[in-house]
């Protein structure tokens, strides 16, 4: 069994950046520029913020953190959207999910230049990278596909199944394991919460990867020797630790490992991979 190592693949994807960034400069060009908008103080949000700044200095980028009201009017939030499209300093910029309640994510989305959307969100990159055409790729699934290119799985002629239908994860990786790609060219399953044979789908797979956010949902029962396990769930489970919690994936990581050819951890797989990558369409950004 083999882990695919997130945290280790990244560190070396970001000194690749780091490279092509120094290179940048001294051809007299000014570095990379990444911007994050927030909107409210959410936890989650902001500690996942916090690591894309820092990552950004690691590797040389300038990055700029927009703190904005949670009571922020959705019409403010587009003229900031607007001011951010317009500045030509910024070469690419998020706006960070979720958002609250009372503004469309989907109006917010739509109004990001496709040019500068290095979260790979808005239709105009999604629907290129569907078509298989030169674009931003959603920063996530673009992580899974790097881990399986640098570890060599064999993904062409597999039978891949994907549990979860986000349009985030679950909707674009499907797509891009079917493509026509070195990493590519699998029969792709999607499933999600209304599919009533589950385990049956996943005894047959050959890579599963589980983008459902349920703890450990995915057994030893349910998988067959050999199989590749992308895991890009992480949920906090209280525990009686000194934290008080532990991060958990949906898959049931101990007894599942025992099997599979390659597996992600949780923490350490999935999610570093998704940082480097939003810094690697920055950088596609620039260039």
């Amino acid at each position: 069994m083999i882990i695919l190592d997130g945290k280790k693949t990244s560190g070396e994807i970001k000194d690749e950046i780091a490279f092509s960034v120094k290179e940048i400069v001294s051809n007299g060009l000014r570095p990379p520029h990444l911007a994050a908008v927030i909107v409210g103080e959410d936890g989650a949000s902001l500690t996942y913020v916090g690591s894309k700044v820092r990552a950004c200095k690691r590797v040389g980028f300038d990055s700029t953190l927009i703190k904005l009201s949670e009571k922020i009017s959705e019409s403010e939030l587009l003229l900031k959207v607007k001011e951010l499209n317009e500045n030509d300093n910024i070469d690419g910029y998020i706006v960070q999910l979720p958002l609250p309640s009372h503004i469309d994510t989907q109006k917010i989305l739509m109004a990001v230049d496709p040019d500068k959307d290095v979260d790979g969100f808005h239709p105009t990159n999604f629907g290129k990278m569907a078509l298989n055409l030169p674009t931003f790729i959603s920063a996530t699934p673009y992580g899974i596909i790097e881990l399986l290119d640098r570890y060599n799985v064999e993904t062409s002629g597999k039978h891949t199944v994907v549990i979860g239908r986000s349009d985030i994860v679950g909707r674009p990786i499907s797509i891009l394991m079917s493509r026509k790609s070195k990493v590519g060219n699998s029969t792709v399953t999607l499933a999600h919460s209304r599919t009533k044979n589950i385990k049956e789908l996943t005894l047959q797979a050959d890579i599963i990867i589980s983008a459902l956010g349920v703890p450990n949902f995915v057994t030893e029962d349910m998988v067959k020797d050999g199989v590749v396990i992308v895991d890009v769930g992480i949920t906090r489970v209280k525990n009686d630790s000194k934290k008080g919690y532990e991060i958990v994936g949906d898959v049931d990581y101990v007894n599942v490992s025992k099997k599979a050819s390659f597996i992600t951890p949780v923490p350490g797989g999935v999610g570093p991979m998704t940082i480097a990558m939003l810094l690697k369409n920055t950088l596609q950004a620039k260039l």
